[in-house]
């Protein structure tokens, strides 16, 4: 079976892993902190905040937002669960916005159409990696007086304007997952530009705490620490941080790999009529962390399609999950959102891995072809 993804994991990691563990700092450390700024080097901010999940790193964004129970906060249905449930975490109402067909982000167009009185901010999603108009929705947030959280979970490695994807974003999230680009096996990092704003990042995440564990533990005087407000236990270990830090070093060759790939699927489905293959838009550039096709006209169901794969051994995936369909929201007042189902319900995820082959690629696209025939 060629499987949808693989994570990148090799000994280098299983090391850098093994040496955390004997160090005997296994718990939030001097490994993170090295991870952080490593980081948000890569992705074009100016301080890291490394967080248990890119979930936990949403929950923040808003809560340092001052996002409150009776606000509004516009994000795509067209994203995992976690966008909207962030949302609601902090008592806050999600508003579900349509997505661009070609990119299956937000727009201007799309925000501005459910924008109320009472919203307050946006979560807008760099979807399986590829870049949102981050000039064109930033300027709009701004104008509009409303704070902009970047769901960056997908986009290490991404590009747009020139950039990398975090560059000259208020607040984004990023994940690291085993589906993502690169992997500590849970986590996540907010990146922030602002450095009080880290601070206080850094001591939500642990506790409301007024000086780290770390910081308390590396001097030779006692600390008595104080908790400022209500917070959280939302930390990293050294362990993940430690192979998050061997991960940072293939970044930029998974992106290029994938890159490759991608434009080899775009290639061999160019001559298929039905499908359209997901590609980078004007603006930017997509790591390509999911490499979806839209059906359209395609003589074959995408749930056809997905069975007929399986079946000849290729392990797709359903197109990105729409969460106003989802039972967790089924008490959202309906709205209409014609893109957001219609990729949700037409599109499928194609294997995309370090691990892929030509003759995987080649097999993947002659089963696709064959349907297309019948």
């Amino acid at each position: 079976m060629i499987p949808v993804m693989i994570p990148m994991l090799g000994e280098e990691e299983a090391q850098a892993a093994a040496d955390a563990v004997r160090s005997g700092w296994v718990a939030q450390g001097p490994r993170v902190a090295q991870f952080e700024k490593e980081f948000a080097a890569a992705v074009g901010a100016g301080h890291g905040v490394a967080v248990s999940s890119c979930t936990t790193g949403l929950h923040l964004a808003l809560v340092v937002n001052d996002i409150k129970p009776g606000d509004e906060v516009i994000v795509p249905s067209l994203s995992f669960i976690a966008t909207a449930n962030a949302v609601r975490y902090v008592g806050a109402t999600p508003i579900f916005a349509d997505v661009d067909l070609a990119t299956g982000n937000l727009t201007v167009e799309t925000v501005d159409a459910v924008r109320t009185e009472r919203t307050r901010a946006v979560i807008a999603v760099h979807q399986g990696g590829v870049p949102f108009d981050t000039v064109a929705l930033r300027k709009a947030a701004e104008g509009w007086g409303l704070a902009l959280v970047e769901d960056a979970a997908c986009a290490a490695g991404s590009t747009a304007y020139g950039q990398p994807a975090g560059t000259g974003a208020a607040i984004a999230a990023w994940s690291f997952h085993p589906r993502k680009l690169i992997t500590t096996g849970e986590g996540g990092m907010v990146t922030v530009d602002d450095p009080e704003l880290a601070v206080r990042l850094r001591r939500l995440r642990e506790h409301g705490m007024n000086v780290s564990a770390a910081d308390r533990h590396a001097s030779k005087q006692p600390v008595l620490e104080a908790y400022l407000e209500t917070a959280y236990n939302y930390r990293m270990t050294d362990i993940q941080a430690a192979v998050g830090l061997v991960q940072l070093t293939r970044l930029a060759g998974l992106v290029e790999q994938r890159r490759a790939f991608a434009a080899r699927y775009q290639e061999l489905l160019a001559d298929i009529d039905g499908l359209v293959p997901v590609r980078d838009p004007a603006y930017g550039q997509s790591n390509f962390q999911s490499f979806w096709v839209l059906l359209d006209g395609f003589r074959v169901s995408r749930d056809e399609v997905l069975t007929e794969l399986a079946a000849k051994g290729v392990s797709a995936r359903r197109g990105i999950m729409a969460a106003h369909l989802e039972p967790a929201y089924a008490d959202v007042t309906p709205v209409a959102l014609p893109v957001t189902e219609r990729i949700t319900q037409e599109s499928l995820i194609l294997p995309l891995h370090h691990k892929l082959t030509e003759d995987d690629q080649d097999h993947i696209v002659g089963v696709l072809r064959e349907l297309a025939g019948r």
